[in-house]
């Protein structure tokens, strides 16, 4: 008998800290050894996404192939992932079995759910700061970019908290591709900032058919002046626009209010006429601005290599394809004196192990990510800007930029434009506060506009009623009612998870199982004196 409720107490004690991991817990700061053991092996794991760009492959591949040459000793292994969804998944599966791996490129928004786990990501200011091996360290291999030579604006996206977790490794915003061609045929001239009001003006104009049931701007049977492919950077910019309430720094949800209700009902009042639609609903805004049936695109300066008659990665059959003028513009504001963009773009992370000396080899690679030859060529694949000032003021890259316009290939113009878009304003950029909660929140952003949209093209009704109803479900759908608390440590992770739930009652039951055992022995005991 004592056996068995030894046995009992036992599993008690194993099911406990299992139980215990739903809350933050700080995270140490990183000790920097005195110096790197170049004496030994390491074998490091670099976590990346890619679209199936096989020339970003092929620069990440360069980029660790001539980081081994510098440290022959590190080993560096790459995964790629087509979704930065897939990759936060996979880390937060592999928390759990401490099978992290060393580099990581994310998001802000996931790392804030990565570090409720015990120092499962390093802090980086010690290694920041470290004079051997911090940025521009004296025993670092490489040209290694100071810390001030990373744009302020992107490397304080990094701070969760007080502490830095990651280093910016790319940036963009969104853009407003617009077909000028059929702005001007509508009667309109575009401006240099673009007001929402005159989007919508436009776009009502354009759905206007003739006789015989064809748009008459493109005399087809299809067109949707307006596409969005992110509604929750749509409505996230529209509020920043407005200074109305999403978030604040300490993890409390504003977003149910007034204003995104105003918001809703303006966006649903042109969806009706089908001047509006979004990327979930409709499809890629590319192809549609590609076929000359949509006017107004709005995706990532990142997309901008699929974007007009001449980019090069379009994708859509020649026969589909329309001629027609591309202009680049900010994304649409409420006010032309205080415009407000948003500033996007993954990052990168080390993740913690056991052994000092491989973190310290982790984070020799991230900061290899970050040098000039490795920022200048990425971003010369995409509309992607370079997160250090080094890098854009090189030689190499002020000459992309000056070859604008002079192939449909590496310098294709509107590629180059949605690059010096984001450069020319970023004084104008904003990240959303980050916190344990605070991807749930940008994905409940993006269902408000999503529901909106569904429910007018079903012919539904939406009025005060059906906001409300709309605000209580999303809330309940992403857990949006718990406090999660301050936005640097005090993070709450909302309800437990099922097996949580499922480990708690187990534990309620194995200490219930003791008692009675507890009590049947001393019966026992009492019995046989």
């Amino acid at each position: 008998m004592r056996k068995k409720l030894i046995t009992l107490l036992a599993a008690a004690m194993l099911v406990l800290p299992l139980t215990a991991c739903h809350g933050s817990v700080k995270s140490e700061a990183f000790a920097v050894p005195e110096g790197f053991d170049s004496s030994r092996e390491y074998e490091i794991t670099f976590w990346a996404k890619n679209d199936t760009n096989v020339t970003q492959t092929k620069i990440y591949k360069k980029a660790i192939e001539d980081f081994q040459s510098l440290y022959p000793n590190i080993t560096v292994t790459m995964k790629l992932y087509t979704d930065y969804g897939k990759i936060y998944s996979d880390v937060i599966t592999n928390i759990a079995t401490k099978t992290t791996p060393n580099v990581c490129i994310t998001y802000p928004d996931h790392i804030a759910t990565y570090k409720t786990g015990e120092n499962v990501v390093v802090p980086l200011d010690s290694l920041f700061a470290d004079a051997k091996y911090g940025l521009g360290g004296s025993e670092v291999k490489f040209d290694s970019v100071r810390q001030d030579e990373i744009v302020p604006q992107f490397l304080k996206e990094c701070v969760l908290g007080t502490e830095h977790y990651a280093l910016p490794f790319m940036r963009s915003t969104e853009a407003l591709y617009i077909n000028k061609t059929y702005v001007e045929k509508l009667g309109f001239e575009v401006p240099d900032i673009v007001t929402w009001d005159f989007m919508f003006e436009v776009a009502d104009a354009a759905v206007e058919k003739d006789s015989s049931g064809n748009y008459k701007v493109n005399g087809q049977n299809v067109m949707i002046p307006i596409i969005y492919k992110s509604t929750d950077n749509m409505m996230i910019q529209m509020l920043k626009q407005k200074n109305a309430g999403y978030s604040d720094v300490n993890g409390n949800i504003e977003i149910f209010n007034d204003d995104t209700r105003d918001l809703l009902m303006m966006i649903g009042d042109h969806v009706g006429n089908g001047a509006f639609s979004t990327f979930k609903i409709s499809g890629y805004p590319a192809n549609f601005l590609n076929a000359g049936q949509c006017i107004f695109a709005i995706d990532s300066t990142a997309g901008a290599t699929w974007m007009g008659s001449d980019a090069p990665l379009v994708d859509i059959s020649p026969d589909k394809l329309v001629q027609f003028e591309t202009v680049v513009r900010m994304i649409p504001q409420f006010d032309t004196s205080d415009p407000k963009m948003i500033s996007q773009g993954p990052s990168i992370c080390v993740f913690n192990k056991d052994d000092p000396q491989e973190v310290l080899a982790s984070w020799l690679f991230a900061q290899y990510m970050i040098t000039n030859d490795v920022q200048t060529a990425y971003a010369e694949t995409e509309g992607y800007v370079p997160v250090t000032l080094k890098a854009q003021e090189s030689e190499q890259y002020q000459e992309y930029l000056s070859l604008e316009g002079t192939d449909n290939d590496a310098h294709y113009a509107t590629k180059i434009q949605a690059s010096r878009l984001l450069i020319d304003n970023v004084t104008y950029t904003f990240t959303t506060p980050v916190f344990n909660g605070s991807t749930d929140l940008r994905d409940a952003a993006g269902t408000l506009i999503e529901s909106v949209v569904k429910s007018i093209r079903r012919k539904e009704k939406v009025d005060d009623a059906y906001i409300e109803e709309l605000y209580s479900n999303t809330v309940s759908r992403y857990h949006l009612d718990q406090n999660f608390g301050d936005a640097s440590e005090k993070q709450d992770l909302g309800p437990l998870p099922k097996a949580s739930k499922t480990l708690l009652v187990t534990l309620v039951a194995v200490w219930a199982l003791i008692a009675v055992y507890w009590f049947v022995l001393k019966s026992k005991e009492k019995a046989s004196k």
